[in-house]
């Protein structure tokens, strides 16, 4: 995964996150194994992007995009209660590869963001081989591509739990919006303020504020 370090020349990142339908990704060998022509149903039902980028002051955000989809297949129970999505809400979704144009035009070639970004990966790089871009042993997507909240906030909260829930409530961001379901692009802004605390140089321990720029604190 890129580090804060490796950003140094960049002006815009987007960050991402994505509902799923709760099922497991399958493997590239347990692909192989399923019968010829079987059509595989998506895992992504919700995509939410929101852009940052640099300015004189630091990481700001920007314009955002959000698109629901269709999997034609099953959603599951579980993954329902976290985000709220029935499968009665995308019967006229567009399927992923007819929003990939749209979603490509929004992200561009610019490095991605995400909370625990190997699961976007994985998700990603299965609806693009789903498309027909790219193999189902091949990645379109990988390390280089993402920036992840939360191998940072491993480096700024040795010990803490990963999750986005307990890295918001460290920097002070507001999550009470996240409290009643899951949304992409509301998890996408809640990636994007944490980032930009943690890239900012300050951040919040416990009642101290640490700045992790010059190491002292006050």
């Amino acid at each position: 995964m890129l580090s804060l370090e490796d950003l140094s020349a960049i002006d815009r990142i987007i960050a991402i996150d994505a509902e799923t339908t709760g099922f497991q990704v399958p493997t590239p060998a347990e692909i192989r194994k399923m019968p010829k022509g079987l059509r595989l149903p998506g895992i992504v039902i919700e995509i939410g992007c929101l852009e940052l980028v640099r300015s004189e002051e630091g990481w700001k955000t920007g314009k955002s995009w959000q698109r629901r989809i269709q999997p034609g297949g099953p959603v599951s129970k579980a993954s329902v209660e976290v985000h709220g999505i029935s499968p009665a809400e995308l019967k006229n979704a567009p399927s992923f590869r007819d929003i990939l144009d749209e979603f490509e035009a929004f992200i561009g070639q610019d490095v991605l963001l995400a909370h625990s970004a190997e699961n976007e990966m994985a998700f990603l790089n299965f609806e693009y081989a789903r498309a027909g871009r790219c193999g189902f042993d091949e990645m379109i997507f990988s390390v280089d591509d993402f920036v992840c909240t939360q191998d940072l906030s491993r480096q700024f909260f040795p010990g803490v739990p990963g999750s986005l829930d307990v890295l918001c409530d460290r920097l002070w961001v507001d999550r009470s919006d996240r409290f009643e379901h899951h949304g992409a692009l509301l998890d996408a802004i809640l990636t994007a303020e944490a980032f930009m605390k943690m890239a900012g140089g300050f951040v919040q321990d416990d009642t101290r504020y640490m700045s992790f720029g010059d190491g002292d604190a006050s």
